[in-house]
């Protein structure tokens, strides 16, 4: 499908240029640094949150050690009061503390190894991040000065955007001027000779502009071929019959070569995307009426016919919508086909066209 396939690769094309244009370098080297910055912080909020648990067990280990103390001490003055009952219990409750106190050593011990890990790999990040720094503040310097070399030297060459406006004002200016110039000489030379006061223009007795007319008259066969083409393939388009519009008179232009059609994709459906109107999934056994249209718009743009045109447009709306399914906005689908809007003029297609 040569028009739908030349669409869908302009689509494509305008969508990375764009993205192009709007990617800066500079801004990229600035986001990188800080989502390094981010991560530097998130590392010493690790390194403070290690170092409060591990205060916080080195805080309950003293108070266990020091009930440890109490509790033998307790054991001894009952000794020493001959309960030995009373000391008994005063040890097995010492006992109980020592246990904790053991307990919690080799997990203050792991949070303080998991603390200087984190050090360690906060210097690293922080010397990375020093560096990188450096780098980035090199790298934009060096993309400014070569944009505004850039930018010099093109303008010095005359291959900027405003010297090339310019130049063109320039050149429109001189072709203007030398066509008045032309216009005046030869309107002077008509004058002199009085051609202009014997001549009828445009009368009923100018049999250049009788010719001219007739010559308008001679319908196109080759559009009304593919016309009917598309009206006999649409299916379910609709009915109505696009307009056979004249061709040039100057000359009737050869049936246009169509491109091969673009492969149908696998199984019963295909995406395709209505140029500023949406995704829709239709079915296979529409493609030898969307194949007809193509033609048929293919030759109404050859012959510049935009009524043609646009009635090739309505009836390709009207049979997407009415044999397919609109897919949702958020639903991420490569099409594969892009086709015409309903209201894209012929000029607007050409452009698209000429662009690829």
């Amino acid at each position: 499908m040569s028009v739908f396939k030349r669409l869908s690769q302009v689509f494509q094309q305008k969508t990375n240029a764009a993205l192009d244009k709007v990617e800066d370098p500079t801004q990229a080297l600035d986001l990188s640094y800080q989502k390094m910055m981010e991560n530097l912080q998130q590392v010493r909020r690790s390194i403070a949150d290690v170092l409060t648990s591990q205060k916080r067990l080195e805080a309950q280990k003293a108070q266990l050690q020091s009930q440890y103390e109490k509790l033998q001490g307790q054991a001894r003055q009952a000794l020493q009061q001959g309960q030995d009952d009373l000391a008994r219990t005063a040890l097995e409750r010492a006992q109980g503390v020592k246990g904790q106190v053991d307990a919690l050593a080799p997990q203050i011990d792991q949070l303080r190894a998991q603390e200087e890990s984190l050090e360690d790999t906060g210097r690293k990040l922080q010397a990375k991040l020093e560096v990188f720094r450096t780098q980035r503040e090199t790298m934009k310097a060096q993309y400014t000065a070569a944009k505004a070399s850039t930018a010099a030297v093109e303008n010095l060459s005359g291959l900027s955007e405003h010297m090339t406006d310019v130049n063109m004002m320039m050149d429109r200016a001189q072709d203007k001027i030398t066509q008045l110039q032309a216009r005046a000489a030869a309107v002077g030379e008509l004058s002199d000779s009085g051609v202009l006061d014997s001549l009828t223009m445009g009368g009923p007795s100018d049999d250049i502009e009788a010719k001219l007319k007739a010559g308008q008259t001679q319908p196109s066969v080759d559009y009304e071929l593919e016309a009917m083409k598309a009206e006999l393939n649409a299916g379910t388009a609709p009915q109505a019959t696009a307009e056979i519009a004249p061709a040039p008179p100057e000359a009737t232009p050869a049936t246009p070569a169509t491109a091969p059609a673009a492969a149908a994709p696998s199984g019963d459906t295909m995406v395709i995307r209505i140029a500023g109107e949406g995704l829709f999934r239709v079915p296979t056994s529409i493609k030898p009426a969307l194949d007809a249209l193509d033609s048929a718009m293919d030759t109404a743009i050859q012959h510049n016919e935009a009524k043609s045109f646009a009635t090739c447009t309505a009836q390709l709306a009207s049979l997407i919508a009415t044999s397919g399914t609109k897919l949702d906005e958020n639903e991420i689908v490569k099409s594969d086909l892009v086709v015409p809007s309903q209201d894209m003029t012929i000029d607007e297609a050409k452009q698209l066209l000429a662009a690829d």
